[in-house]
């Protein structure tokens, strides 16, 4: 049986898109990358811009898209949408973008796929539980970027401050991808040794004090660089390549996607950021950790932030 190329689409030709393409082009995991946009002129230039630098990365096509593509599609990402303004909050977004994204799932159902949909616009908790409806796939997969970026943001933030490579830290921001979001203290691991008792090994700060201040750096990152440059995308566009490198390669690789909870730590029926393993076929388990009670406090809570959220636009 002939080898099928892996083959991702992109919905949205804005700087999140474009950035996303940029950072999966040298990983090679994809063999066709498809963009579409309403800005026709904007996909054009993009396409032709990306696949200059063919010489310097492996072989992949890439090209100007329309939504029949999703048909054979792999893996198919949404970053189209309105984009934060300073001083907008992530939860602001939802009455702009929520017809935006119902738009975008009709054309994606009327093309019948066996694709993980990944939904990266904001507020991306929400706007993944408006494509799970509209579609009515199996919640397993359409998911969302979630907090995988404000992970990695918690454990640069520990790294830099312990002075530990980051991809020695493992650790997790988990809830709402906005402002109810939260770190879990209780996962965080350093070779194997709990942050805290690390924390106690190493003895160079006041570790509670720092622990409350760089949970915080995290949670206020995204405003700090739309406040400084207009907008993200390199980080966002790095998290999303490592998304779609477990879906590609079946990785079972652990990261906080936002998913559909039924049940799970005593949620039901909303879309949040907790650790899920992540494969071919979308969210192959949701880890149902033990929490420390604040902790579990603080995600039921979140919970109830995107469902008051949804509930004002009647999902």
């Amino acid at each position: 049986m002939p080898y099928r190329q892996k083959k991702v689409v992109v919905i949205g030709a804005g700087s999140v898109g474009t950035a996303y393409i940029y950072a999966l082009l040298p990983r090679g995991v994809a063999g066709e990358i498809a963009l579409i946009d309403i800005d026709q002129n904007r996909v054009e230039g993009e396409v032709l811009d990306l696949s200059h630098g063919s010489p310097f990365i492996p072989p992949v096509n890439i090209k100007k898209g329309d939504y029949s593509d999703c048909a054979d599609a792999d893996v198919i990402v949404v970053t189209a949408g309105a984009k934060q303004q300073p001083g907008q909050s992530r939860i602001d977004l939802i009455q702009n973008n929520t017809q935006i994204i119902r738009t975008i799932c009709r054309q994606i159902a009327k093309h019948d796929n066996s694709a993980v949909l990944v939904m990266v616009t904001n507020p991306v908790d929400a706007l993944v539980y408006v494509a799970l409806k509209e579609l009515n796939w199996d919640h397993r997969r359409v998911i969302g970027s979630g907090t995988v970026l404000d992970s990695a943001r918690f454990k640069y933030l520990l790294s830099r401050h312990c002075g530990i490579d980051a991809r020695n830290v493992h650790a997790y921001i988990l809830g709402e991808h906005g402002d109810s979001e939260f770190a879990a203290w209780s996962m965080c691991h350093i070779a194997g040794v709990s942050l805290r008792q690390y924390c106690r090994i190493c003895r160079k700060c006041n570790y509670k004090e720092h622990h409350r201040r760089i949970a915080e750096e995290a949670r206020s990152s995204a405003y700090h660089i739309i406040d400084y440059k207009g907008s993200t995308y390199y980080g966002i566009g790095l998290s999303l390549v490592r998304i779609t490198e477990a879906i590609l390669r079946n990785e079972h690789s652990i990261l906080t996607v936002s998913s559909f909870l039924d049940g799970q730590y005593g949620i039901k029926d909303v879309c949040l950021s907790v650790p899920c393993v992540l494969g071919d076929r979308g969210v192959g388990m949701t880890i149902n950790a033990e929490l420390a009670d604040e902790e579990l406090e603080a995600l039921r809570a979140s919970a109830k932030t995107i469902r008051k959220v949804l509930n004002q636009i009647n999902v």
